[in-house]
């Protein structure tokens, strides 16, 4: 066991596909989606595809449909552990 090491942060998220993730986790399409929020289909997709910003407002609707906390979203590659390291 001494040739173990704890496991490093695996990939770097972006906004877009935390939220795509957070979508398909949860089997809604970009449709289904915006239905739920009032969001456009195509500015969920440019969100997604990081063509445009989230923006607060945007991410408290959203992460509400998605049931998750707005910081999720805008924050997906946070490590709190790090930050307070340094």
């Amino acid at each position: 066991m001494s040739e173990y090491a704890p496991a490093k942060k695996r990939v770097d998220v972006s906004v877009g596909e935390s939220l795509r993730i957070l979508r398909e986790l949860q089997e809604l399409t970009q449709t289904q989606l915006s239905a739920l929020t009032g969001i456009p289909q195509a500015t969920i997709s440019a969100i997604e595809n990081d063509r445009i910003n989230l923006g607060v407002e945007r991410a408290k609707v959203l992460a509400t449909a998605l049931r998750c906390h707005p910081a999720v979203l805008v924050f997906p590659g946070w490590d709190s552990q790090q930050r307070l390291a340094a």
